[in-house]
């Protein structure tokens, strides 16, 4: 009987906070984003940021699935601990074969299909864990078969899609995401669930930003490469440093404390604390992740172009746009963030028109030079909005 009851799932309080179990978590999940970095580096094109994308899409929505289970119950207790280690499990598989996600060969295994399995067990333990946590709660239980209803239709273009590869898979993951995506939404369309803890939502999401901005850090290190390092790739790295330590600013001091105040202040069971979980956080929280990862392969391809002896006299257009265009994306969704909860200015949009007006100009730049003038651009901003702050 006492077993019994040890099984059964224990419910989020207000109070409670995130666990070294579900930082241990997001530490896997942020591997296999981070994995993403070499797989976009290797053949930089249109094509392939659009599947790097698709995995990013992927991935975030996973992770956001376990984040709102880990908000309704305790993510240490009962059999949930057994059900996201077999998760992290298939994250850690799936990371693995990201590289080779659209490649093709002769071996006993496939890697597109490899990924396709281990993204449907993340998926099915999520399922599996959302019924056990709808124990004697018959509203989140239809909320659960709503969302079985759509994954599972989601699985059919995934595996086939793996299993069929070039065009069609890229095609079919396509949709695939789709319906899942679009799926959990409509399932969500009633209720999103109950946000039983403000804070501890909040904490998961600056939790797993600032596991993406140190792991892109050290990916994007990555591109120096093992050979002898001299001063123009020093400088490069401590430029890049630089402006990790701005973007970090930006959001976990001129941001955060603010905006999860205002998601604690609203009632647990009100629509607009659900609202803001679901928009400023599951949604908002996506363009900045992206950002990031964006910014980290724009250093690591710089990295790269300083640490070869053949050097390129300018930047060019490939790197300045994905670093360019990864900080922007990171400033765009963190203004939709504010915007949607202390109810920023749309002043703070200035600072992302300017970066995207600057890409022509950094791809004809020095690389250093480039760089140093992205540096400058986001300490301009910090020192702003240091200067401006109410708080």
């Amino acid at each position: 009987m006492s077993r019994g009851h040890r099984s059964r799932p224990v419910l989020v309080e207000e109070a409670h906070r995130a666990t070294t179990f579900e930082i241990f978590f997001d530490l896997v999940l942020v591997f296999a984003l981070t994995r993403l970095i070499g797989f976009m580096a290797e053949s930089l094109g249109p094509l392939t940021l659009y599947q790097g994308l698709l995995l990013l899409l992927w991935f975030w929505y996973a992770w956001s699935c376990y984040a709102w289970l880990g908000n309704q119950l305790r993510a240490d207790t009962g059999l949930v601990p057994a059900g996201m280690l077999a998760a992290m499990a298939a994250i850690f598989v799936a990371a693995l074969v990201i590289p080779e996600a659209w490649q093709r060969h002769d071996g006993a295994l496939s890697p597109p299909l490899t990924l396709a399995i281990a993204y449907l067990v993340v998926r099915g333990l999520h399922l599996t864990l959302m019924f056990y946590a709808s124990s004697g709660d018959p509203q989140y239980r239809r909320q659960a078969w709503r969302f079985a209803g759509s994954t599972a239709l989601a699985w059919i273009p995934l595996l086939v899609g793996a299993a069929l590869g070039s065009t069609a898979q890229t095609v079919l993951w396509t949709v695939a995401f789709l319906v899942d995506y679009g799926g959990g939404r409509i399932a969500t369309s009633a209720s999103f669930g109950e946000v039983r803890s403000g804070s501890h939502f909040a904490e998961r999401h600056g939790l797993v930003l600032i596991i993406v901005l140190g792991e892109s850090l050290l990916s994007a290190g990555a591109g120096a490469g093992l050979t002898p390092l001299d001063w123009p790739v020093l400088l490069a790295a401590v430029l890049g440093f630089t402006a990790t330590v701005c973007l970090w600013w930006l959001y976990f001091v001129g941001g955060a404390p603010a905006a999860a105040k205002v998601l604690t202040a609203a009632s647990p069971r009100s629509r607009r604390r659900q609202q803001l979980a679901s928009d400023a956080y599951t949604l908002a929280h996506l363009p900045m992740v992206a950002g990031v990862l964006s910014f980290a392969l724009g250093i690591h391809l710089l990295l790269d172009d300083l640490a070869d002896e053949a050097r390129p006299v300018s930047m060019g257009w490939a790197p300045a746009t994905v670093l360019y265009g990864g900080v922007a994306l990171y400033l765009l969704g963190r203004f939709l963030f504010l915007r949607l909860t202390v109810r920023t200015r749309p002043n703070r949009l200035v600072a992302i028109v300017i970066l995207l007006l600057l890409v022509p100009v950094a791809r004809l730049l020095p690389t250093l030079a480039a760089l140093g003038l992205l540096a400058a651009l986001l300490a301009a901003v910090v020192v702003y909005e240091r200067q401006t702050r109410t708080d």
